[in-house]
């Protein structure tokens, strides 16, 4: 029976990526995403709602079961950045930047490791940032980092809470990545910002995610995928 993955934030950019990735393994991928368009491809179940809401979490684990009949692989790719200075943040950004980033990631990875555990069996990648562990200054991040900081710890937690009950759960950290979020004029600056001077591709994080899908022993890890920014400059 093929195995199935749930792809959050999966319209465009990484998540978009990640779900081409994971049909090349054959896996059955659930897309969700607020603007997710229905897929012609069988194998590719897609499910429109804000992941921010638990109801949003409950459809799309109750779509899946239904459709697919289980799940192996949660990919918590969805996400928002907002840079601003510290103190120009409103009660909106913190209230929305804190509902993606940390409530998208709860709902849906709570109820889809319950189902995981029927099966002493399972996968999840938390996406976050190597701004987290590497602050830049000229980038203000700290909304970023308070959210995706926390999902790096919650990665370790959660990796040794469900070690022995064959659940893996790893992280991967990107650099800047070419995405629809960066218009092309910015390529050149923001690409200076990664020792190697120059942007990430999609495909470098896709193929990070594969890499940990594949890596039976590795679990509680956070994967720098970021043109060696986290590692100095």
């Amino acid at each position: 029976m093929k195995k199935v993955v749930i792809i959050t934030g999966a319209s465009q950019g990484i998540g978009a990526a990640v779900v081409q990735a994971y049909r090349a393994l054959d896996y059955r991928v659930v897309a969700t995403s607020r603007s997710i368009q229905p897929s012609t491809d069988p194998d590719i179940l897609t499910v429109a709602g804000d992941i921010a809401d638990r109801a949003t979490a409950q459809r799309v684990i109750h779509e899946t079961l239904a459709t697919f009949g289980r799940i192996d692989s949660l990919i918590n790719n969805a996400g928002i950045f907002v840079a601003k200075p510290f103190t120009a943040y409103t009660q909106e950004d913190y209230a929305n930047v804190l509902a993606v980033n940390l409530n998208g990631f709860f709902y849906i990875t709570q109820l889809a490791i319950a189902e995981m555990e029927k099966n002493n069996a399972g996968h999840i990648v938390n996406v976050t940032t190597s701004l987290a562990d590497h602050a830049i200054d000229g980038v203000p991040s700290v909304l970023a980092n308070l959210t995706k900081g926390g999902l790096n710890s919650a990665t370790k937690s959660l990796a040794i809470e469900y070690a022995k009950r064959g659940i893996r759960v790893n992280a991967v950290s990107p650099g800047i990545i070419k995405t629809p979020m960066h218009g092309a004029e910015t390529h050149a600056a923001l690409g200076q910002l990664h020792p190697v001077g120059h942007m990430g591709e999609v495909s470098d994080i896709a193929q990070a995610i594969v890499y940990l899908e594949n890596a039976g022993f590795v679990t509680g890890e956070i994967l720098h995928v970021d043109g060696g920014q986290s590692a100095g400059h």
